[in-house]
């Protein structure tokens, strides 16, 4: 795969070729700097190591510091490796820009989900509750219920649908059509939804 990273700014609607109104994402892509390029020889696969966003030099340990000197560049805040990157295709210390787009190119974008913390099993995998309140029920409405057999298994097993952490996982929204781009201000406007919080970052491939 090949591709920059970005940010998601909003959302938004635009006129599709048929005129029908669709939703669409609005994505920050890029600048990005190519800060390593990897080689088979002294790492053991080709990759390209791309930056994006500054970040400033006293919020970065020297080991950073010294790393993105080399390309000769400020800290970034986000580096992603690709590996769909032909070699000879990009040199180190280069700049990507949205321009490494098309209009008509399909993408996919990776976003981390919006993080929801400890939440019950209602909330998190839809569950309906024990129902009402009769028969000398009481607080049970949000409750999981049975979890198990007494006898057998006398245990609960693996993969019991139960409350935990929700939310902030990587997720990958494939096949999205850019229907916009405006490469002045790195923005790249593709239809339907992305994961994640507005000004979280986004990996969009090609």
């Amino acid at each position: 795969m090949q591709g920059l990273i970005g940010k998601k700014v909003g959302m938004t609607s635009l006129f599709d070729e048929e005129g029908k109104n669709v939703a669409c994402t609005v994505l920050q892509a890029g600048p990005c700097v190519v800060t390593q390029i990897k080689t088979v020889d002294k790492d053991g696969y080709y990759a390209v190591q791309l930056g994006f966003e500054d970040k400033k030099e006293k919020h970065s340990t020297k080991a950073e510091t010294g790393h993105f000197k080399k390309s000769g560049t400020a800290p970034k805040k986000k580096v992603v490796e690709f590996t769909g990157f032909a070699e000879g295709q990009v040199k180190e210390g280069e700049v990507l820009t949205a321009e490494f787009f098309r209009p008509d190119n399909w993408v996919d974008v990776r976003g981390w989900s919006k993080g929801k913390g400890f939440q019950g099993v209602v909330r998190r995998h839809g569950f309906s509750g024990v129902g009402g309140q009769t028969h000398g029920q009481h607080n049970r409405g949000r409750a999981p219920g049975s979890m198990g057999a007494s006898s057998f298994p006398s245990r609960v097993l693996p993969g019991m649908r139960m409350a935990g952490r929700m939310g902030n996982n990587k997720v990958m929204s494939i096949s999205m059509k850019v229907m916009k781009l405006m490469p002045e201000n790195n923005i790249l406007i593709v239809r339907g939804s992305v994961p994640g919080p507005k000004g979280g970052y986004v990996i969009i491939t090609k």
